[in-house]
């Protein structure tokens, strides 16, 4: 494993609202980071997205469950763990995700994947029992 997916894996699964600053050490000064809700260039401006994030969480962890490396790139396959008092009653809820990350001595590239749906809007009190419902009609 190259040293910049090493110390991107590492860090990820200690992220906390204390140990943001090793942000600094994963990304590269101009990283670009999008995600299904957000488009985020530069390290000061993705520092400033992850302590409102932590911010508003009880809990959050990573778990890194699958790396896969070919060259300057990767894709890390995860499951994000987190505590909202407003959402799914304070209880912990898990989304998994796929980060493709483009990387020199740093991360200078990171898009995530993950269901918005299954983050947010299912662990809405009424919204989430319609889209449940929905789903399930779906399945059918």
């Amino acid at each position: 494993m190259s040293p910049a997916l090493a110390v991107f894996c590492r860090e990820y699964q200690r992220l906390s609202a204390d140990h943001l600053e090793v942000l600094r050490d994963i990304y590269a000064p101009d990283i670009c980071f999008s995600d299904p809700a957000h488009h985020i260039q530069g390290i000061a401006a993705l520092l400033s997205y992850f302590e409102g994030l932590f911010s508003r969480l009880t809990r959050c962890r990573f778990n890194i469950e699958q790396v896969m490396e070919q060259g300057d790139e990767a894709f890390v396959r995860w499951q994000m763990c987190f505590s909202h008092p407003r959402l799914n009653g304070g209880k912990e809820v898990r989304v998994p995700g796929v980060s493709h990350l483009r990387f020199a001595e740093q991360v200078y590239e990171h898009t995530d994947y993950f269901d918005m749906g299954a983050m947010l809007y299912e662990q809405l009190p009424l919204l989430g029992g319609v889209i449940r419902a929905l789903k399930r009609r779906l399945d059918q």
